[in-house]
């Protein structure tokens, strides 16, 4: 008979992952507290939460939250990357994370409702994020302005230089000549 915590417990995931935009399934093997601590600081700063749970309380809420997660993933130690407000963020925290300590791997994930797979995962990381998005749109809508202000300011540019080089005597280049 389960006690009263992993009813708890069951019902807590259940509902996480019900409201989580997405969530990431990932093996923590080889992580030391510290890190852990650490990535959890660092996916919180995006809006998320890194959380391990038991395979088996994971399964039973993920039964009653109507997901189909894959048995074979929900074997050896396992994590799961909550991601609440930006889900893009939150995934790339926890790619870069991985490249820099050689884990946590990632087994699965559900994205916009979908269950995806690891590379699918890290295609995903790859996308640039909402800022860097912004900062293209910015840069790409302004270029043309910049174009168009130096095309018009070329001429007065131009004019400025003649005569400054007239001011000071410069040599005369045929400009102040008539052709008869």
């Amino acid at each position: 008979m389960p006690n009263q915590k992993k009813i708890f417990t069951v019902a807590n995931l259940t509902q996480k992952i019900k409201d989580a935009k997405s969530l990431i399934l990932a093996d923590y093997q080889g992580l030391s507290v510290a890190q852990i601590n650490r990535l959890r600081d660092q996916i919180k700063a995006v809006g998320g939460e890194f959380e391990v749970v038991k395979n088996r309380l994971l399964k039973i809420a993920s039964d009653e939250a109507k997901i189909e997660l894959d048995d074979q993933v929900l074997t050896g130690p396992t994590a799961i990357l909550w991601a609440w407000e930006n889900e893009l963020e939150a995934i790339k925290t926890l790619e870069n994370f991985a490249k820099e300590n050689n884990s946590p791997k990632i087994k699965s994930g559900l994205f916009e409702g979908k269950i995806i797979s690891a590379e699918k995962i890290k295609q995903l990381a790859q996308i640039p994020g909402k800022k860097e998005l912004q900062a293209k749109l910015v840069g790409a809508l302004c270029s043309p302005a910049y174009g168009l202000v130096n095309s018009l300011s070329w001429n007065l540019k131009k004019l400025v230089y003649v005569l400054s080089e007239k001011a000071k005597g410069g040599e005369d280049h045929g400009w102040s000549k008539h052709p008869t």
